[in-house]
């Protein structure tokens, strides 16, 4: 299938250029649900069948508890773990009630991914995982980058591999090589099941705008995500290098 194939050459693409995966490894992918996750799981269930050095996956949802929500949302998500041979957990959270309705956040995406990403790393410990895989891919990089010089008037970016020598756990993006288009592609392609976020943020964030802004000023740009990322990776800050 020619969008799985491109989709595995940007990862190990990825993966090589910055040292993402090394013999033995066990890799955790945060399985959200969303598009983003849902690929990044299928891509790294097959690289790990024929990448030089061999590692193993396994997928972790954290489940936020929306009132909109119950476990059983997540039952296509066991299935599409069963038929990659990849071990599933799913973790239980009140991570909603949290930030909504204990903290009532005008801005919640900061701590609700704090409180995610908490969980994430409790359940890699727990599953023996050494790196924790997430689903950012190219355009996620672009926008965070733009997010970053326009908002708060910084250059820099999330890194393509984050070290926690403390908990001997590290996170990696395999998909900061990906466009978004292609993971869209291979969704509807391999038919995918992916989730609706219910968050009542969801939409209305200033990545959104971001996104919307990017979008329309790259109309007759076609190269424009490709050149921010290539001067990110020039820079060499935050751990981005060519």
């Amino acid at each position: 299938m020619k969008e799985l194939q491109k989709i595995l050459s940007r990862v190990r693409q990825a993966a090589e250029h910055y040292d993402m995966i090394a013999s033995g490894d066990k890799i955790a992918v945060g399985l959200s649900g969303g598009k983003d996750s849902v690929v990044l799981l299928t891509a790294m269930a097959n690289l790990a069948k024929f990448y030089p050095v061999p590692f193993t996956v396994c997928a972790v949802t954290v489940y936020p508890g929306f009132p909109e929500q119950s476990p059983a949302d997540f039952a296509p998500f066991i299935r599409l773990c069963e038929s990659l041979d990849v071990e599933y957990r799913l973790v239980e959270t009140e991570i909603a009630e949290i930030v909504f309705e204990e903290r009532k956040e005008k801005s919640p995406c900061s701590l609700c991914a704090k409180l995610r990403r908490g969980a994430l790393c409790g359940a890699c410990g727990e599953m023996g995982a050494n790196r924790l895989a997430l689903g950012h891919h190219r355009d996620d990089v672009v926008e965070t980058f733009m997010l970053n010089l326009m908002q708060t008037g910084k250059i820099g970016c999330f890194m393509p591999v984050t070290e926690y020598p403390d908990t001997g756990l590290s996170v990696i993006r395999p998909l900061i090589y990906t466009e978004e288009s292609d993971i869209r592609r291979l969704v509807q392609t391999m038919d995918l099941p992916v989730y609706k976020n219910p968050c009542p943020a969801d939409g209305s964030t200033e990545r959104s705008f971001m996104k919307d802004y990017l979008r329309q000023y790259g109309k007759d740009r076609r190269d424009l995500y490709r050149r921010i990322l290539g001067a990110l990776e020039r820079s060499g800050l935050d751990g981005w290098h060519e």
